[in-house]
């Protein structure tokens, strides 16, 4: 992810983050009896101390310089060669409030209470479930189409402009915000009733003939887990009666209750376009580099493709979802993983060849700065942004990297499926051994200098 290729500045001084995605850890292996304290032996290190060539390491004392703290797994080797390479040293006690970069998987880790603005960079801004939860994200969108839907044009557009500062290029896409219908399938709350009963009532006297496919999707949960098809009238009265059941049971447990129906059910986009005839959906970043002043911008990610041909009556979720978690469930995968993930060029350069002149698109439809992809994904991130900036935490330092999931149906229309936060930044395949690591690099050298402008601009003007 080049500087070139992340295109949506805008800047913002107000205050403004998801439940983290849940993350695998290392498991322990054996144990290790040392003088005084046991340590877990895994080869690498853990959050206490690190381990080097059998040894447990000294934990890096106050004074040493440059330290930053990596909570998890996900990104680790990534994120400590930035580190590494600028002489920045690993601290491994989350109580630490001595680092310059704090970059946790999981938010409760992270200790914002202790975070010094200005002075630090904190990964993952504290409430950023508004953006990054499906339902969150939902809600958020709702109301942003509320409050815009009060006022008249003119002033919308004043409004957004007074607040935010886009490159000319992209003003544009403020001129004209989208309805939800556009962007996001039809969606249902389950965990709310009216909307609940709303979508039954809509099932009602459908037959299977003409009923439409759906897909439930819990709200905090990644990796296509807790993810099921409504194929058929039968699955949806199932579904019914089993949150029937759940509310008889209730009782006492009401926020239990409501936590296990917190589940949305999608329209199922049935006809997707296809690469070689298997479904695929593009991973793009929206990265917030900056919270005060907010600095936003896009990133182009890769492609993620099935294993499998497409089949819309297959009864596998992984020839539905497309995620690495899910494809390495085929047993062909080990064979297959470089053909599950394509860089952007590679899948610009397919729909030249198969569908520029079949239907009659512009040359570089997919990677061109202004044609339609590009720009409706750059629109569709600028309007949920814009959704939760008054409600996002900003603090001098806080950033955030969202990955954004697409999807393009037969007619080459663009869909938003979700934002996560904490994505997967795994280098299990050669596109991604490319992608990952720019990506990270980018954004954190990025951060660190706009928050060292950001700071010597407060103070400048401070003196002033």
């Amino acid at each position: 992810m080049d500087i070139k290729d992340l295109r949506i500045p805008c800047s913002h001084t107000e205050s403004a983050v998801e439940e983290p995605g849940n993350t695998q850890h290392s498991a322990p292996g054996r144990k290790v009896k040392r003088p005084l304290r046991k340590t877990k032996l895994k080869g690498k290190s853990f959050n206490s101390h690190p381990i080097k060539d059998g040894k447990v390491e000294a934990e890096q004392p106050r004074g040493a310089g440059l330290l930053y703290y990596f909570g998890g797994t996900n990104g680790a080797e990534i994120v400590s060669h930035y580190c590494e390479s600028r002489g920045w040293k690993r601290i491994y006690n989350k109580q630490r409030e001595d680092f310059k970069l704090k970059w946790c998987e999981t938010k409760s880790a992270a200790n914002y209470g202790n975070f010094r603005e200005g002075q630090q960079l904190m990964f993952q801004i504290p409430n950023n479930k508004v953006l990054t939860t499906k339902i969150g994200l939902l809600s958020s969108l709702r109301e942003y189409e509320r409050v815009c839907s009060k006022v008249n044009h003119g002033q919308r557009h004043r409004s957004a402009t007074a607040t935010a500062t886009f490159l000319p290029c992209f003003s544009e896409l403020l001129h004209r915000r989208l309805n939800m219908e556009e962007f996001i399938p039809t969606t249902f709350r389950l965990d709310e009733k009216k909307e609940r009963e709303a979508f039954f009532s809509q099932q009602q006297g459908v037959s299977n003939n003409e009923s439409h496919m759906w897909i439930c999707k819990p709200t905090g949960l990644n990796q296509g887990r807790g993810i099921f098809l409504l194929k058929s009238q039968e699955d949806v009265a199932a579904l019914k009666m089993k949150l029937q059941r759940m509310d008889g049971c209730q009782g006492n447990g009401r926020e239990h209750h409501r936590q296990s129906q917190a589940h949305i059910v999608q329209r199922y986009i049935q006809k997707p376009l296809l690469l070689k005839g298997k479904k695929f959906d593009v991973r793009s970043y929206l990265l917030i580099a900056c919270t005060a002043p907010y600095m936003v911008f896009f990133g182009h990610g890769y492609v993620r493709l099935t294993c499998d041909p497409y089949d819309p009556s297959s009864n596998n979720l992984s020839a539905h979802l497309t995620n690495q978690y899910m494809q390495k469930k085929n047993p062909l995968y080990s064979q297959m993983k470089e053909d599950t993930v394509w860089s952007m060029e590679s899948f610009n350069a397919y729909v030249n060849h198969s569908f520029q002149i079949t239907r009659g698109l512009p040359r570089d439809w997919v990677l061109g700065p202004f044609t339609v992809s590009t720009r409706r994904m750059q629109q569709i991130m600028t309007q949920c942004f814009f959704a939760v900036k008054s409600k996002l935490i900003n603090r001098l330092g806080f950033f955030d990297l969202i990955g954004c999931d697409f999807m393009i149906d037969e007619d080459f229309k663009v869909w938003l499926l979700e934002m996560n936060c904490n994505p997967a930044l795994h280098t299990n395949c050669e596109v991604l051994k490319d992608v990952i690591p720019s990506t990270v690099g980018e954004t954190l050298g990025m951060c660190e200098t706009l928050r060292e402008k950001a700071k010597s601009d407060t103070y400048s003007a401070a003196v002033c």
